[in-house]
């Protein structure tokens, strides 16, 4: 019987401030880094996981990770595939560090880095992909590894069950589509603000050539300029790929309006995170304002109950859960039920160290097991980073191409993760 006898700490930093050069209207000085967690047992396997932060604070993630080590120290890997969702609200609600939540902020992203850990320790014991393990869960199974509290208003489990029944007999054919076919994905590392003109129009005819046929690009708080580089943008792909602008959280919900609107020229697909993240009427607001560009957000949403109101308000047009910033998958597969059910595409976060190769499970489980559909479902790329893992995501002409080995796909390297430690490093949490 395999039992988790303790959690191995490592604080991982990347120096991207220097060496990609680029950034978003908030965040100037991004260093990726990831609260990377290992879930120590009495046996062969390991259970890695992490949570994406930008350098400074990674620390408290761990302190809060360290914080809820005792959780899971003697936990059996019975325990966790037997009942899942018992095992994440037994994590997610220590009465204590409840506290400091709940079920937000930074105790909330040491709380996915462990669940998610979780995760891949059971995938490898089954020999699957995270994905695949999902895929292969019956409805009912699905159903009980979600944290229902607080949903039942919007959605109830009867319904839930309805969503998943009704894809399950087709679930194969999906599967089989998606190895062969790879995932719809978009591409934003050609549009960082910060990037001079000719490497925009460098990386966008490469990205072109490589097959890509939607693109991102940042914004920010300089309307001239936004509309100038917007120009550029389209000049270099056409008319005919998707554009889509993103201003993480740059704007008021007035300025949002203003700035949108001098950008409908270049038919934006979305606007993406326009405003505070917490401001769901803003969000609302914005949405009719702007039409037909669309709204999207969620990288910075905490919880499901926060995209419950995100579609009770409707408040969006795309959702963007970010399986670190959220619980780990266990509230990732609430949230994408909540999508299914108000009929809002999925197109999850990924732009940061280890976001990729999480959002490529989460994008085919919502496929295969949730949602069915593949309109206006896309998967952020950030070609960065992905060097530094055992098994390297593989994107082929603008899909991603399903992981096959077994896990998360977040283990990274040994020498990776010996030449990317911190100065404050790594720590045994042991029984």
């Amino acid at each position: 019987m395999t039992r988790i006898t303790g959690i191995t700490t490592i604080d991982v930093r990347a120096p991207t401030s220097r060496t990609l050069a680029g950034s978003d209207a908030m965040h100037t000085d991004p260093d990726y880094s990831a609260a990377y967690v290992v879930l120590e047992t009495d046996g062969d396997l390991r259970g890695h996981g992490m949570t994406f932060t930008l350098g400074r604070g990674n620390e408290v993630v761990l302190a809060a990770v360290k914080a809820l080590a005792p959780q899971m120290v003697g936990v059996t890997l019975d325990e966790i595939r037997n009942d899942m969702g018992a095992f994440w609200r037994r994590l997610a609600n220590e009465s204590q560090l409840r506290w400091l939540g709940p079920e937000k902020g930074v105790i909330h992203l040491a709380t996915a880095a462990i669940s998610n850990a979780a995760w891949d320790l059971w995938a490898k014991a089954e020999g699957k992909p995270v994905w695949d393990l999902v895929a292969d869960m019956t409805p009912e199974e699905f159903v009980a590894c979600i944290d229902w509290r607080y949903l039942s208003d919007a959605l109830t489990q009867d319904e839930a069950l309805d969503i998943l029944r009704a894809r399950a007999a087709t679930k194969a054919t999906r599967k089989a589509e998606m190895l062969r076919d790879g995932y719809p994905a978009y591409i934003t590392s050609a549009g960082w603000l910060g990037y001079p003109d000719e490497k925009v129009r460098r990386l966008c005819k490469e990205a072109l050539a490589d097959g890509w046929t939607a693109f991102k690009m940042k914004v920010g708080r300089d309307n001239a300029d936004n509309v100038r580089r917007a120009a550029l943008m389209r000049e270099e792909i056409g008319d005919e790929c998707l554009l889509m602008v993103d201003a993480n959280q740059a704007w008021d919900v007035g300025e949002a309006i203003e700035y949108v609107n001098a950008l409908q020229q270049f038919k934006p697909l979305w606007i993406e995170e326009p405003t505070s993240p917490d401001d769901v009427l803003g969000h609302a607001a914005i949405r009719r304002a702007v039409a037909p560009v669309g709204v999207a957000t969620g990288e910075h949403a905490h919880n499901r109950v926060m995209f419950k109101q995100l579609l009770q308000a409707e408040a969006i047009d795309f959702l963007q859960m970010d399986n670190c910033r959220l619980g780990g998958l266990n509230e990732v597969m609430a949230v994408l039920l909540l999508a299914a059910k108000f009929g809002v595409p999925v197109c999850p976060h990924a732009g940061g160290i280890g976001l990729c190769e999480y959002g490529q499970h989460v994008s085919l489980i919502d496929y295969i097991c949730v949602s069915g559909s593949l309109d206006g479902r896309m998967l952020e790329f950030a070609d960065h980073l992905h060097e530094h893992f055992i098994n390297p995501l593989f994107v082929r002409k603008g899909r991603y191409m399903p992981p096959t080995s077994p896990g998360f796909s977040i283990e990274m390297l040994p020498d990776s993760l010996e030449t990317m430690t911190y100065p404050t490093g790594r720590e045994w949490v042991p029984s």
